[in-house]
């Protein structure tokens, strides 16, 4: 060979290697965070709660792992369209979160890729899973029990109130679990000898129609469904109960931290952070199938006196002692 070929085989070969080498490294593993609702509306501690999960199971964004965000605005129509994208765009895993359209339009999306969703609907019945213990097939994920908690919500609304007083039910018919809930909730006020009337809405501008509806036949109580349209626009329901005086029920605290009078439901936040883990441990091997659907383990009842006080409502002792988070 001569001089002059091995020096050009040479230096083609070290401008190779450093090439070779880069594209060897292994590249940043990626996840979908797919919500229903925006940056804006939705709790502004669910997302620092699932970022601690995968920090605490060994993922810092930025760090070793990136996050696609794709928000539908409360727009649920286009999840679809925003599964499809993280789909196409192969992300190692979708987090759905932000109510049960969204963990449906993942599922929709891609029988692959792993999706952990947070849903308050009942996983089982809205086709997600086969079972809680054996999920099977890409996905798994939080169940919230928001949806089947209605009830208990309505028996705690019932002792701030004379027995034969209205209860107004706020619910989205639209909304799937709204639907499950049209049942159990008017099912449950005949069991108590409850007066319900139901408030159907199903956008803001229903929602502001409904209670205008309400005219001189004015309930004493509402409570109101649980649905990823009403959380979104928590403000100005707590704001229209508080205009029409209604001592109201809902479904999670974040409404009474805006001055809502009182709330029972699942800690959120907690089964935020461990989407965050079952995330992380999804990256590190494990699958979806083999990962048992996580139910809440505690339920809180928020209370907020100050607003009892300016309504002039009396939350009886015994169900301020039933109270876990007081805000006076």
């Amino acid at each position: 060979m001569k001089r002059r070929e091995f020096i050009t085989l040479l230096g083609s070969g070290a401008v190779a290697w450093p090439i070779a080498a880069h594209a060897q490294q292994p590249t940043m593993p990626v996840i979908g965070y797919l919500n229903a609702t925006s940056p804006e509306t939705t709790n502004p501690a669910y997302l620092p709660a699932f970022r601690q999960g995968l920090a605490e199971t060994g993922f810092v964004e930025g760090q070793n792992v990136t996050i696609e965000y794709r928000w539908a605005d409360s727009h649920f129509d286009r999840l679809p369209m925003l599964a499809a994208d993280l789909a196409r765009r192969q992300v190692n895993v979708i987090a759905a979160t932000g109510g049960p359209p969204a963990a449906v339009a993942a599922k929709a999306a891609t029988t692959t890729i792993p999706i952990v969703f947070t849903s308050g609907a009942d996983p089982v019945q809205a086709g997600l899973v086969a079972s809680l213990s054996r999920p099977g097939g890409n996905i798994t994920g939080m169940s919230l029990f928001y949806t089947e908690l209605g009830e208990k919500r309505l028996q705690l609304l019932r002792e701030l109130m004379p027995k034969n007083d209205l209860i107004a039910f706020l619910v989205n018919p639209k909304f799937s679990e709204g639907q499950a809930q049209l049942k159990d909730v008017p099912a449950a006020a005949r069991r108590i000898a409850q007066q319900l009337r139901i408030l159907n809405a199903s956008s803001s501008n229903e929602i502001e129609a409904a209670f205008a509806s309400l005219g001189p036949d004015m309930p004493d109580g509402l409570l109101v469904a649980s649905d990823p349209l009403f959380y979104s626009e928590r403000g100005r329901i707590v704001g229209l109960a508080s205009d029409h005086a209604l001592s109201a029920m809902y479904f999670d605290r974040a409404f009474v931290d805006l001055g809502g009078l009182m709330s029972y439901g699942t800690d959120a936040k907690e089964m935020y952070r461990q989407a965050g883990i079952y995330a992380a441990r999804i990256l590190k091997g494990e699958k979806p199938a083999d990962l048992p659907v996580i139910q809440p383990s505690k339920f809180e009842l928020a209370i907020n006196l100050k607003t009892a006080k300016a309504q002039g409502i009396n939350v009886p002792l015994q169900v301020q002692q039933l109270a876990d988070v007081i805000i006076e």
